[in-house]
């Protein structure tokens, strides 16, 4: 590197001419092969022995929503065996009366509460359940007309 420099200052006409160009060239192509294997070092990972098997998992990306239409309280543990595998459900209520119909939102808020899941009204009778990783925006009429009303005034 010294060599450089000498030459830079030469060129410029701070220092006399270098005699030995043998030297400089040396020094340079010395500190580039330096700098070759410094980078084959770093290019190729030291790979470390172990009984681990790695094994490919497949991303599906795919969410899956379920459409239930229970006839008794029985079939709302298949609605939340359906939120423990990460679906989102579509509860239709209407095939109960209104005490069963409490019973099964009860029981599924509850277990959509465990797994930190989400739950939305979105009709009469009709209720959306999402797990943790589905979350549920809704804007109601109401909350439209106040939006407008409070960026409409001037």
């Amino acid at each position: 590197m010294a060599g450089i420099v000498n030459r830079l200052k030469n060129w410029v006409g701070l220092v006399p001419e270098i005699e030995d160009d043998e030297e400089f060239y040396d020094e340079l192509f010395g500190a580039a092969e330096q700098f070759e294997e410094e980078e084959e070092m770093l290019e190729t990972p030291k790979k470390k022995k172990s009984g681990l098997k790695v094994v490919s998992h497949p991303k599906t990306g795919l969410y899956e929503v379920v459409v239930s239409e229970p006839k008794t309280f029985e079939e709302s543990l298949e609605v939340v065996n359906s939120l423990r595998e990460r679906k989102s459900i579509i509860l239709n209520l209407h095939l109960l009366d209104a005490e069963q119909s409490q019973r099964v939102v009860d029981f599924v808020s509850g277990a959509t509460h465990a797994v930190d899941g989400h739950q939305q009204r979105i009709g009469e009778g009709v209720f959306i359940f999402t797990p943790n990783n589905v979350s549920i925006s809704a804007e109601t009429e109401k909350a439209k007309v106040i939006k407008e009303a409070f960026w409409n005034q001037a």
